[in-house]
């Protein structure tokens, strides 16, 4: 048995009895997936974008947790919202009592917002005796060197 390198040395007519091994990568399959995958991501992105506009004040001190906790969102337009859903001013107290029994209540606002819906919601707070707390952002370092 003998193995023939490079045609054997002689330089006469090399015969080919079929092709060899293919040394180069295909790579129109993953370019075909990368794009379907593109389109895919920019057709859901809008989609990934949740939750409410709300931009809160900073203050030095924030306390993170990580509970479920009943929040209650209102907008630089004065609309409320009971954690993500709509809510009613006249029946956020007995919402609280009932769903919430004993807990505190996280108020939000963005710092845009005018005083008069903030003490709307804090009045009929105190009226249903739920304990209130306010929820802020932290200064960043960057802010406290600019002042």
């Amino acid at each position: 048995m003998a193995i023939v390198v490079n045609g054997g040395g002689s330089s006469g007519r090399r015969r080919s009895y079929g092709t060899g091994s293919l040394s180069e990568i295909n790579v129109t399959p993953f370019v075909d997936v990368v794009l379907v995958l593109l389109i895919i991501f920019m057709m859901t992105a809008h989609v990934m974008e949740f939750g409410l506009e709300i931009e809160v004040p900073k203050t030095k001190y924030v306390k993170d947790t990580q509970k479920e906790l009943p929040v209650i969102n209102i907008t630089r337009d004065g609309e409320l919202y009971l954690n993500d859903k709509a809510t009613n001013i006249n029946l956020l107290g007995t919402t609280l009592q009932q769903r919430y029994r004993g807990q505190s209540v996280f108020v939000r606002a963005d710092k845009g917002t005018p005083w008069d819906p903030i003490a709307h919601v804090l009045s009929e707070l105190k009226a249903a005796n739920i304990s209130v707390n306010m929820v802020t952002q932290p200064e960043d370092s960057a802010d406290k060197r600019g002042r």
